[in-house]
């Protein structure tokens, strides 16, 4: 079967919770959330996944879909006390990132009067502070990887470092998923790098989308194929519906 771009970006974005065993799955967005379900049902079923809510539900229901059985209730307190101590890792937005993973979801423009007010800074700082953090990006282009973010709402690895080794400790970006690839900061100064590209995208397109330099080590492989499985499960199990389509269009 073949794949569409929303497909592989769901898959992308699933391989983000590879290896975290029994923490809690956060997501934000059509494709990250469906991602979080299919890497519970498929490689990494010790993960805990929610109805949206604060519902932890026994298996990872549809989009959109209630609950159905629930293991527990999630209070926002308790919510907080798994941030605090790293027993979560979330995949978050940005209005705009930058070379070293420095986010911003506040204010567009000059601080003093910005063009435009967004959503304020809300749990980024203690996001990236305290807990894996990786993102998830449906357009990827040169107004969303900027080479300077107008407001930090999300800390990077340059400014981690600056804040010293007791603020940083537990600083960690994981990845970055856009409907054009995938990316990490796997480089010694922690600078945002190409680690793959969607099928049909090329390393120039991704380039041109970016409003700095990416790290580019060789021959930058193609983002994996959902296997058929895989392929089944978000189709007539997560997203029957098919609202990963509206996110990323083919």
């Amino acid at each position: 079967m073949s794949a569409t771009r929303a497909e592989i970006c769901v898959v992308a974005c699933a391989e983000a919770w590879r290896g975290d065993g029994e923490i809690l799955a956060a997501a934000m967005g059509t494709c990250s959330i469906l991602g979080a379900r299919l890497a519970r049902l498929t490689f990494e079923p010790g993960l805990l996944t929610t109805d949206g809510g604060a519902m932890l539900t026994a298996e990872p229901v549809p989009f959109g879909a209630p609950a159905g059985p629930v293991e527990g209730w999630m209070p926002f307190r308790d919510h907080l006390w798994l941030v605090q101590n790293g027993r979560r890792h979330v995949m978050m937005g940005a209005s705009q990132i930058d070379r070293h993973g420095n986010t911003n979801i506040s204010a567009v423009g000059a601080w003093e009067r910005p063009k435009s007010q967004l959503l304020g800074v809300r749990g980024a700082p203690g996001n990236t502070i305290c807990n894996p953090t990786s993102y998830w990006i449906p357009k990827h282009s040169t107004r969303v990887f900027v080479p300077k973010v107008d407001m930090v709402s999300g800390v990077g690895y340059d400014r981690a470092a600056e804040l010293g080794p007791r603020a940083s400790r537990f600083h960690d970006l994981r990845r970055v998923v856009t409907d054009l690839g995938v990316f990490d900061f796997g480089t010694p100064d922690g600078a945002m790098r190409l680690v793959s590209t969607h099928p049909g995208v090329t390393v120039e397109q991704v380039a041109a989308a970016t409003g700095f330099d990416l790290v580019i080590d060789g021959d930058v492989p193609e983002t994996r194929q959902p296997t058929d499985e895989e392929l089944r499960l978000i189709r007539e199990v997560l997203d029957p519906r098919s609202l990963r389509d509206r996110e990323v269009r083919a």
